[in-house]
């Protein structure tokens, strides 16, 4: 099959990309590290000593930032649908986050000990038609942040990928009746014409 005339157009803009060269050359897994690494440098979420736990971690570059920032003390846990390549330091399970069984999982590894940080760079699979995609998008949304009212400790962070779109303000509004502060961070890695957006709970309420 010949590549359709976007394909191309994409993969000329993904290897002309300054942030996938750079994660080439820096040994990170993908271009995602750089929006991470930039939330992280302007609001110190990440510190040594603290239990992370990553959704949609594969293919892995935001375990590897936190991993980094944690230098040695503290855990990374990762869940992603789809394997990912092990990454000394971070112990990772293989599920579908809207699972029980993989949900269960995930909480019996935690040994009943609540968690610093929830970061999660999940998404749906797009299926291309808008309000269908928002939809699986906020569920996941709702998903890590019914997991946050269960196991993220009182002031702990949660920072989550969302979309602008139909939602977007009931997940704001689910947000700040959980956390003391929500912000909105557009790092410069994420493309100027997606709608992505990255939404901070920071210190979560008692």
């Amino acid at each position: 099959m010949k590549p359709s005339k976007t394909s191309k157009a994409w993969m000329q803009e993904h290897l002309n990309d300054e942030y996938v060269k750079r994660a080439q050359k820096e040994g990170y897994r993908a271009r995602a590290a750089y929006k991470l690494l930039e939330i992280d440098e302007k609001d110190k979420l990440i510190k040594p000593g603290m239990t992370v736990v990553d959704l949609g971690s594969t293919p892995g570059s935001w375990s590897q930032v936190a991993v980094q920032r944690l230098k040695g003390q503290g855990r990374v846990i990762a869940l992603d649908i789809l394997e990912m390549h092990p990454i000394p330091g971070v112990e990772f399970i293989c599920g579908d986050f809207r699972e029980e069984s993989v949900l269960q999982q995930l909480e019996s590894s935690l040994n009943n000990k609540l968690v610093d940080l929830v970061i999660s760079d999940m998404a749906p699979n797009m299926s291309g038609l808008k309000d269908v995609d928002q939809a699986g998008a906020s569920y996941l949304t709702e998903l890590a942040l019914d997991f946050c009212q269960q196991w993220l400790k009182p002031g702990g962070h949660f920072l989550v990928k969302v979309f602008i779109g139909s939602g977007f303000d009931d997940i704001v509004k689910q947000m700040r009746s959980q956390f003391e502060k929500v912000v909105t961070r557009k790092p410069k890695a994420s493309r100027d014409r997606s709608s992505e957006v990255y939404l901070l709970g920071l210190h979560r309420k008692p």
